[in-house]
């Protein structure tokens, strides 16, 4: 009898957390690598956070927390989701998780059984498509092209759709490439949506704080009321708040489906950590003052790399609307040799031979769904991103 389980075979490890490792591994070793492979703000979580935190400790409340959440937490998610979205919400129909992965796979968990399918836009975050098959949902893809600045076109959607599609997953603005959904273009997508009544929305807000110039964020229940009865909006604290470690995510949706993902979470982890729901009730009622500031500061460093790598040689990069990560195409150096000489025939030859010639730790494209890419994370020191750049300059100059 097999040990593991069969699921196993459907999921692969995670592509973003394995750059960062072999990073790590050869820094380790005395190598000179800049790693932009993780998806983490550099800032430090902000002191009224983490004062926040010290005061629940010091009050003791250091016991098991109720399963979908504390009460003040999701009456803080309850008012964010009022005051910034226009999303009206009773707590509950609120849930708190252990990180924005957990809220989805219970999602997933909760609703889907087999030969149900997820139609999930490329280039997609690694974990979608991998948390649907352990969950015996079955991925499809629709790839977003280069020419819409790799947003998903309503005709595109339309044709993924069949009578089996239970979820659509959308992410704006999007890990891996930043690409950000104007209310238009988002209206397009709802437009289609509201066509086929048995199709549910899961929609990422992840990076709803980190969106640059004059853009403005909206979410698919704000843009289409008609999708509030059949969307799951899942948020966190993690990019906007640089609170990664604290491990919060949250979401809104209908009660029996946030039910359902309670009944779940009870058997798998219970509560999350009392203390980091804490800090994250003061992230959400408390000052929202740093954000500027820091978008500001994410912005320069957007701009400073997409200039940079369009002056690479076979190097294209969009300009993306949010987050702190650029998806540029490396088409250009497909066929060409790499110093090492060897030919680089696709976008993970690319990365690999980056790392090895220059020590730049990037996430290949096609771990996203969508080749021949790669994904740069510019959260991290300007001085950092300036020489990792001109690293990549000199590598593509050196293929032939």
């Amino acid at each position: 009898m097999a040990l593991l389980a069969d699921a196993l075979s459907r999921v692969k490890p995670s592509a973003t957390i394995a750059v960062a490792q072999k990073a790590r591994d050869l820094k380790a070793k005395g190598r000179d690598v800049i790693s932009l492979g993780a998806g983490e703000p550099d800032f430090d979580t902000p002191d009224n956070i983490k004062q926040a935190a010290i005061e629940a400790i010091n009050r003791g409340e250091t016991k098991y927390t109720p399963v979908p959440g504390i009460q003040p937490l999701r009456e803080a998610i309850v008012a964010k989701f009022k005051r910034e979205n226009n999303l009206d919400y009773k707590p509950s129909q609120t849930i708190v998780g252990t990180g924005g992965k957990q809220i989805l796979f219970n999602a997933f968990m909760a609703t889907l059984n087999p030969g149900d399918e997820v139609v999930i836009p490329a280039p997609y975050w690694v974990s979608y498509p991998e948390m649907v098959a352990l969950c015996g949902g079955t991925p499809v893809f629709v790839s977003a092209k280069k020419e819409d600045n790799y947003k998903l076109q309503a005709e595109d959607l339309e044709k993924a759709i069949t009578p089996n599609t239970k979820w659509f997953i959308f992410n704006s603005p999007s890990n891996p490439s930043g690409a950000a959904y104007t209310h238009d273009e988002l209206k397009g997508l709802t437009d289609v949506l509201m066509r086929h009544e048995n199709v549910w929305v899961l929609t990422d807000d992840m990076y709803e704080h980190l969106t640059y110039g004059d853009f403005k964020f909206v979410t698919p229940a704000e843009v289409e009321p008609g999708l509030y009865d059949r969307t799951l909006t899942m948020n966190g604290v993690s990019k906007a708040y640089a609170m990664t470690g604290w491990r919060i995510g949250y979401a809104a949706g209908p009660e029996v489906l946030i039910k359902a993902m309670t009944t779940i979470q009870s058997q798998q982890t219970s509560g999350a950590c009392s203390i980091a729901q804490w800090a994250s009730v003061e992230a959400l009622n408390g000052t929202q003052e740093f954000i500027p500031e820091r978008k500001a500061a994410f912005e320069k460093r957007r701009d400073l790399v997409v200039s940079m790598l369009n002056q690479a040689t076979g190097i294209e990069c969009p300009v993306p609307e949010g987050a702190f990560y650029v998806y540029p195409s490396c088409a250009g150096l497909m066929g060409k040799t790499a110093p090492t000489g060897k030919v680089m025939e696709t976008d993970e030859d690319f990365v690999t031979e980056l790392l090895e010639s220059e020590g730049v730790a990037v996430v290949h494209g096609s771990a996203f769904g969508l080749g021949p890419n790669f994904r740069i994370s510019y959260a991290t020191s300007e001085a950092e991103l300036e020489e990792a750049c001109n690293r990549i300059q000199r590598f593509c100059a050196a293929c032939r």
